[in-house]
C-alpha cells in the first residue's frame, strides 16, 4: 500500500470521525435543549408576571355583608349556587345578577346570597383544583371585605374550564390587582382557611337538590328549570309573590 493511498484513507477516516463527532454534538444539543424547554415550562410560570388581566371598575353595592347583598331583614332571600369555572355562571353574573341587584335587592324586596358549589373539580372543596382554589381565593378576599370585587375579576377573566386561567398564580395576581393586603391574603390562601365554609355551602346545595350551576333558590325553593340558567323573570316572580304576601 502506497503512502499516498494510506494518507488519503487516514484523511477520509479523520473526516468521518469529525462528522460523527459533529452529529453526536448536535444530537446532545437537541436533547439538552428539549430537556431545558420541559424544565422551563414548569418553572417559568413561577417567575413571570401575569399580563392582560381585566379588572372591572369596583361598583357600589347595596349593603354588602360578606357573601350577601341587601337588607338582612328583607322578606325574600335569593341564594345562588355557582362555580367560578362555570360558563353559565359567568353569563348569570354579567347579565342576570345586575338586574337582581337593581330591581330586587336595592328595592328592599330581597337579599342576595352567593353560595359556593365547586363541582367542576369534584365534590366539595377537597382536591385543590381551579374551582376549589378560586373559591378559596374569594373567601380570602372576603376576609378583607372584597369578595364581590374578586368575584367580578374572576368572571371577567373567564376563558374556559381547567385551562389554567384560575391557577394559583393568576388568582394571586387577581388579588394584587384589587389591592388586597397580600401578606394576609397569601397566609389565608395557602392555608385554605375557609375550606369548611366552602364545604358547608356545597353541603347546603346538596340538601336543596342542586344539580348544576348556576342554581337559584328563593326562601329555599328552587326557581327556574333545573339544568337551565335561572332568568331574572323566574326569580322576580318568586320574590314578588313573597313580598306581596307580606304586605
Amino acid at each position: 500500500m502506497s503512502l499516498e493511498k494510506k494518507s488519503k484513507r487516514q484523511e477520509r477516516r479523520e473526516k468521518m470521525r469529525k462528522n460523527a463527532m459533529k452529529n453526536r454534538l448536535i444530537i446532545i444539543g437537541l436533547i439538552t435543549a428539549g430537556a431545558l424547554l420541559v424544565v422551563l415550562a414548569f418553572i417559568w410560570p413561577q417567575f413571570t408576571t401575569v399580563d392582560n388581566l381585566i379588572v372591572p371598575e369596583a361598583k357600589t353595592l347595596p349593603n354588602p355583608n360578606g357573601l350577601s347583598l341587601g337588607d338582612p331583614n328583607a322578606p325574600a332571600v335569593i341564594e345562588v349556587f355557582e362555580d367560578f369555572q362555570c360558563p353559565a355562571c359567568q353569563y348569570f353574573t354579567e347579565n342576570v345578577e345586575p338586574l337582581i341587584i337593581q330591581y330586587l335587592v336595592e328595592t328592599g324586596k330581597a337579599r342576595l346570597v352567593y353560595r359556593h358549589y365547586p363541582f367542576i373539580d369534584g365534590p366539595g372543596a377537597d382536591n385543590g383544583g381551579e374551582s376549589d382554589q378560586a373559591a378559596n381565593a374569594a373567601m380570602c378576599a372576603n376576609e378583607q371585605g372584597k369578595f364581590w370585587e374578586l368575584k367580578a375579576v374572576i368572571f371577567a377573566n373567564w376563558n374556559g374550564e381547567n385551562r389554567g386561567n384560575l391557577s394559583d398564580r393568576r388568582l394571586v395576581s387577581m388579588a394584587e390587582a384589587i389591592k388586597l393586603d397580600m401578606d394576609a391574603f397569601n397566609a389565608c390562601f395557602e392555608s385554605n382557611k375557609y375550606k369548611a365554609d366552602i364545604q358547608a355551602d356545597f353541603d347546603r346545595g346538596e340538601e336543596l337538590g342542586v344539580s348544576g350551576t348556576p342554581s337559584a333558590f328563593v326562601n329555599g325553593v328552587q326557581v327556574g328549570q333545573p339544568g337551565k340558567i335561572p332568568t331574572f323573570q323566574d326569580i322576580a316572580v318568586a320574590v314578588d309573590a313573597i313580598a306581596g304576601a307580606g304586605e
